[in-house]
C-alpha cells in the first residue's frame, strides 16, 4: 500500500460497517475514488460478507422455526398461575427491595436519623417571659394601645381619637 493508504486502511473497515463519521467517511470515499489498491481491498471485504451470510440466509428460508414458538407455548401453559398477593406484590415491585438484605442497614440509618433529629426539629423553644405585652382596643369614639413592659415596670399608654379608619397624628 501506499503512504496514503496506511491512514485509510485503519478507517476502511469502519467504513465497510457503516462505524465512521460523516467526515471520516467523505475522507475514504475520496480516496476510493483514486486508489485502487484499496478499492480491491473494500471489494474483497464485500465478497467475504456475501460468502459467509449466503448459506446462513438460505437456512434462515429452509427453517420455520415451528418448534421454537412450540417449546414457548409449553413453557407459558406449564406456569402456575401466581396468586393473588405475589400478583399485586409483583405489580408494586415490592418484592425486589425487600429481596436483598442490603437495605436493612439502610433503613436502620434512615430510622436512626428520623429518631436523631426529630426531637431537633421538633423543639419548642421557651416563651421569653416578662418583655412586654401590647394590647388594642377599638370603639367607635376612641382607639387605645397599652404598652406594658414587665421587666422595668413601664405601662405606656396611647389614646387616639377619632373613628377607625382615621389613622393616628
Amino acid at each position: 500500500m501506499k503512504d496514503p493508504c496506511s491512514s485509510i486502511s485503519r478507517l476502511l473497515e469502519r467504513y465497510f460497517d457503516r462505524e465512521t463519521t460523516a467526515d471520516e467517511g467523505i475522507l475514504v470515499q475520496e480516496h476510493l475514488r483514486q486508489c485502487t489498491t484499496c478499492q480491491a481491498q473494500l471489494k474483497s471485504m464485500e465478497e467475504l460478507r456475501t460468502t459467509l451470510r449466503t448459506p446462513v440466509d438460505e437456512a434462515v428460508k429452509e427453517e420455520t422455526f415451528a418448534w421454537v414458538w412450540q417449546k414457548i407455548e409449553r413453557e407459558i401453559q406449564a406456569r402456575e398461575k401466581p396468586s393473588w398477593r405475589e400478583s399485586i406484590r409483583a405489580w408494586f415491585g415490592l418484592s425486589f427491595p425487600f429481596r436483598r438484605r442490603v437495605w436493612i442497614p439502610a433503613v436502620a440509618a434512615a430510622l436512626l436519623i428520623i429518631a436523631i433529629g426529630f426531637p431537633l426539629f421538633f423543639k419548642e423553644t421557651p416563651s421569653q417571659t416578662g418583655l412586654s405585652i401590647v394590647k388594642y382596643v377599638e370603639s367607635h369614639t376612641n382607639n387605645v394601645m397599652v404598652f406594658e413592659s414587665e421587666r422595668e415596670n413601664v405601662a405606656v399608654i396611647w389614646l387616639f381619637e377619632g373613628t377607625e379608619g382615621e389613622s393616628p397624628t
